[in-house]
């Protein structure tokens, strides 16, 4: 009996960690309701305060010493994945120190950051100004493409059946 738990618990144990995709990043000391317009209208007093917010990529730059992308943001779902269904909640800038390669981080990528309020910078949509608050990356995770033709949703499983 005790190897069939073991047994049991082994196969758990592996099911679950295939499944573990998400970035998992910490969430301690977060409020994790600061939007991008709270963020602008009280960047004074949320300066430096670390949030974790994610989207999809509107454009991606390469400046001189970093990499800036503009995000349109949607609330995450629980595997911190950005959760396109929802209403977006606005935009933010996120600048990542050094190089970040743009033929990868292109327009329509989901990805989710973790950083630090830095400031607010005024920029356009269209003609439209607009005021973004802006994030010093420290943690992001690039999430895979999506592709319209993906793989077949064939999934093979080990059942396990125990009788008393």
């Amino acid at each position: 009996m005790k190897i069939r738990h073991f047994v049991s618990l082994l196969l758990s144990a592996l099911v679950l960690s295939a499944c573990a995709t998400s970035p998992k990043f910490d969430t301690s000391g977060i409020d994790t309701n600061i939007t991008p317009q709270i963020a602008v209208d009280k960047i004074k007093t949320l300066q430096g305060a670390p949030v974790i917010w994610g989207g999809i990529i509107i454009a991606s730059n390469n400046l001189k010493d970093s990499t800036q992308l503009e995000i349109l943001i949607y609330p995450l779902d629980i595997n911190q994945k950005p959760d396109t269904e929802q209403t977006p909640l606005g935009r933010f800038l996120a600048e990542q120190e050094g190089y970040l390669e743009t033929a990868d981080f292109t327009q329509g990528r989901l990805i989710t950051v973790r950083g630090i309020l830095n400031d607010k910078r005024i920029g356009h949509i269209g003609e439209t100004e607009y005021v973004y608050p802006v994030v010093k990356i420290n943690q992001l995770h690039l999430w895979k493409k999506q592709s319209d033709f993906s793989e077949p949703r064939i999934q093979f499983g080990i059942g396990v059946m125990f009788h008393n």
